[in-house]
């Protein structure tokens, strides 16, 4: 069963009430156990002038995370109808190793190229994505 959406004052989208910082989505199943898997978002733009940057920098990240703890992988997806718009997901294997990876040195670091390009997502009740790349 999906969890009830809530938008946050700083507009950050999340699930069951549970939020993470710098603007992800996070989810743990809503049994608050922090046992079940997570999923983060990142929503980004590409600039019309610098049409790959988006995926230049999901790839770099990717390769750059290999292996990071409790990582169990990522997508970048594009939406169907704006070839610009995409989201990153990435799987945890808890909403527990998501904030410990989030909350460590290396986190701002790794993430940095796609800063940038990050943006809020539309303001409709869904979205369709088609899977760009995935590790």
């Amino acid at each position: 069963m999906a969890g009830r959406l809530h938008t946050t004052e700083n507009g950050h989208t999340t699930e069951n009430g549970r939020t993470a910082q710098d603007g992800h989505t996070a989810q743990d199943g809503g049994g608050g156990s922090g046992a079940a898997r997570a999923r983060v978002l990142i929503y980004a733009a590409a600039p019309s002038d610098e049409p790959g940057a988006v995926e230049a920098a999901y790839h770099r990240i990717s390769r750059d995370l290999a292996g990071t703890p409790g990582l169990l992988g990522n997508e970048l997806l594009r939406a169907a109808d704006d070839p610009a718009a995409f989201v990153v997901m990435s799987e945890w294997e808890s909403l527990a190793a998501f904030r410990s990876w989030e909350e460590g040195a290396a986190h701002r670091g790794a993430t940095a190229p796609l800063r940038r390009y990050q943006q809020a997502p539309a303001r409709r009740p869904f979205g369709v994505y088609e899977v760009a790349a995935s590790y």
